[in-house]
């Protein structure tokens, strides 16, 4: 059906499209969703942690592509932007095979902050945790795509399947950030003012916390350490020093740091993927940590940072 899209005329790939999305059986439609979610995540658009459901993040996404591109920004996977993103349905899915790599990132992790302070790094906990964050996705979308596996006990040799993760064209560099605290996005625009990245983010808990006007990018750090200041945590009632927390997958600030001019402030990773824009920080900006690490790419020391409250903004 995909393929009779792609070769077809518009009018003709309109109704492949829609039979796709709205029509097909379960498997069919999981890999049409997922399909759309991998081409916004390979663009720099991202549409959330895939799970084969296009939400409003990822139509936010597509909409904000849309409008980069120049095509009517509705949101909605027409021909046009299916083209213009790659969108490949019937190349979602691939096999995976187990590694010895892939077990070595697995360790244990302890659960109190002066315990974690003694590790040399924080690993993933469980192998499910590390391949779901391999291919960008939740735990819960690779346990329905391999019934009857238990991805966590999996040995180096043995296959699974997964998102098709595909390589990402050249990056953009990024000359400007804006941050919208209402709708949780950070925006990256490039030469001329031209939208070049999407990314979700989850921002402070505290709105008193929550920053205005203008900042800075000052230092960009991966695989950081962090410290911890019982200050800035008054639900941990049982540390009164500061700690070094070293670093790791799950370390508080995840695989990148990415420090602004505003003091204790910063865009970074996260150890929990899944919660993004559904629980608040400290006060900085959480992103997943293939999203950070984008980002750090796009940005230097001195990128300008705007924080903006108005939807659409």
């Amino acid at each position: 059906m995909w393929a009779m899209c792609e070769r077809g005329v518009l009018a003709l790939g309109l109704v492949c499209l829609a039979g796709a999305l709205a029509a097909a059986e379960p498997d069919e439609a999981l890999r049409a969703q997922l399909a759309w979610q991998i081409a916004l995540d390979r663009v720099g658009f991202s549409g959330g942690i895939l799970d084969g459901k296009v939400g409003p993040k990822g139509k936010l996404a597509t909409r904000e592509f849309q409008h980069a591109r120049g095509l009517p920004a509705t949101g909605a996977l027409d021909p046009r932007t299916a083209e213009a993103l790659g969108v490949a349905p019937d190349r979602a899915l691939a096999p995976y095979t187990v590694t010895a790599a892939d077990l070595a990132l697995v360790g244990p992790l302890p659960t109190t902050w002066p315990e974690k302070s003694k590790q040399d790094r924080l690993p993933y906990p469980s192998l499910d945790e590390a391949l779901a964050e391999r291919f960008h996705c939740t735990r819960a979308l690779l346990a329905a795509l391999n019934p009857g596996k238990e991805i966590a006990r999996l040995a180096a040799g043995d296959s699974l399947l997964a998102p098709a993760i595909a390589p990402s064209p050249p990056i953009p560099r990024a000359e400007a950030l804006e941050v919208n605290l209402t709708e949780k996005v950070i925006r990256a625009f490039g030469e001329g003012g031209k939208l070049v990245g999407l990314f979700h983010c989850s921002i402070a808990a505290d709105k008193a916390r929550l920053p205005s006007g203008q900042a800075s990018v000052i230092v960009i750090s991966e695989n950081p350490a962090y410290t911890f200041d019982p200050k800035m945590w008054p639900e941990v009632k049982d540390v009164t020093q500061k700690l070094t927390i070293p670093p790791g997958p799950r370390n508080p600030v995840g695989l990148c740091w990415i420090g602004l001019s505003l003091p204790g402030y910063g865009m970074h990773g996260t150890p929990m993927p899944e919660m993004i824009g559904k629980t608040g920080s400290h006060g900085c900006f959480r992103l997943t940590n293939w999203d950070a690490l984008r980002l750090a790419k796009m940005v230097r020391v001195g990128t300008p940072v705007r924080f903006t409250a108005r939807p659409g903004d």
